[in-house]
């Protein structure tokens, strides 16, 4: 009997020798089952590329207008500020920045407490109030790098597929040069063109080739045509101006001033930035819309291949404008 009784309990003690690797593989089997299996890493260029393809198009604003601030008549300016203070993005400042005499003092007084706030973020350019001095001192002191080369007042700048020259339009102002065919700026401008050859164009300087204002001599300045034959000629798509203290949308026309709806320019006068307001004529050809009773600002928004813009009124104005273009000149990849 203990004989048998022993062989039972040796039995008995191999079977669960036996049985606790089991008890250890199994749970081990179990886990490895249910585990998901490592996530496979794309490589990096390949993960980019296709973030890069999920991503929306990059887009960019430019907001500003022409003929701004005056101790005068500071509340206008106040008015237009109020409006960029609240849109992001690039300003432009077409001209005739500070009033009376575009002097230190005047900008200092005048123009920085409005719109000097976006002074970081604005692109300006020269008008003839500025000019004053003959050398644009005080312009030129307030701004520094930003307003381009001291003495001539001409640069350019990128924003996304979008290139935008800003041009001096006072071409009879001290050094120079003109802006006729082979001037300075003119063959800066050519090269400047050529150099973008993909690209959205845009420009904007302080006078215009077109407008429908009462006094031709101060509305019209014919002067700028060679510069306006090259930005045509390099496919543009808009040119923007002040000078008249109005809004003026016209047409893409060409140089020529004949319309053009395949390859014109379309010229938007914006010299609403709070100065004054000029009364305007009867409409000139291309012209589209017209409102001189308005302070405001145009709000460019700028995309791969097209473009919107609207005019936004100070608060209490009704008057408003819109709508969109497409580019002349199609970055690869644009819609």
């Amino acid at each position: 009997m203990l004989g048998y009784m022993g062989k039972c309990r040796k039995l008995v003690f191999q079977l669960v020798r036996g049985l606790v690797p089991l008890v250890l593989i199994v749970p081990t089997l179990v886990r490895a089952q249910t585990q998901s299996p490592p996530p496979t890493h794309k490589p990096r260029r390949a993960r980019d590329k296709a973030l890069k393809k999920q991503s929306p198009e990059r887009t960019f604003v430019l907001v500003g207008a022409g003929d701004i601030a005056s101790c005068k008549n500071p509340e206008g300016a106040r008015a237009t500020a109020m409006l960029i203070e609240q849109i992001p993005g690039t300003v432009f400042a077409a001209g005739d920045l500070a009033y009376e005499q575009g002097s230190a003092e005047d900008f200092k007084n005048c123009y920085d407490p409005a719109w000097g706030r976006f002074k970081d973020r604005t692109k300006p350019a020269l008008g003839n109030h500025e000019y004053a001095d003959p050398t644009a001192s005080g312009y030129f002191q307030y701004w520094g790098a930003q307003a381009g080369p001291a003495g001539k007042g001409y640069y350019s700048y990128d924003l996304g597929a979008w290139h935008i020259a800003v041009m001096n339009t006072n071409c009879s102002a001290q050094g120079l040069g003109g802006c006729g065919e082979g001037s300075p700026q003119e063959t800066w401008l050519k090269e400047d063109l050529a150099k973008h050859p993909n690209a959205c164009i845009l420009a904007y300087g302080h006078h215009a080739l077109f407008s429908s204002g009462v006094f031709k001599s101060h509305a019209v300045h014919p002067e700028l045509k060679q510069l306006w034959e090259d930005l045509y000629a390099a496919h543009a798509d808009l040119v923007l101006a002040g000078h008249e203290h109005s809004y003026e949308r016209f047409a893409p026309q060409n140089p020529e001033g004949n319309g053009d709806p395949v390859h014109g320019i379309r010229e938007i006068v914006a010299g609403t930035g709070g100065r004054s307001h000029d009364l305007l004529g009867f409409a000139t050809t291309n012209s589209e819309v017209r409102d001189w009773q308005t302070y405001g600002i145009l709000k460019l928004t700028l995309s791969p291949g097209k473009y919107t813009w609207e005019f936004i009124p100070e608060e209490g104005k009704s008057f408003r404008d819109s709508g969109s273009g497409v580019c002349h000149n199609q970055p690869t990849g644009a819609k």
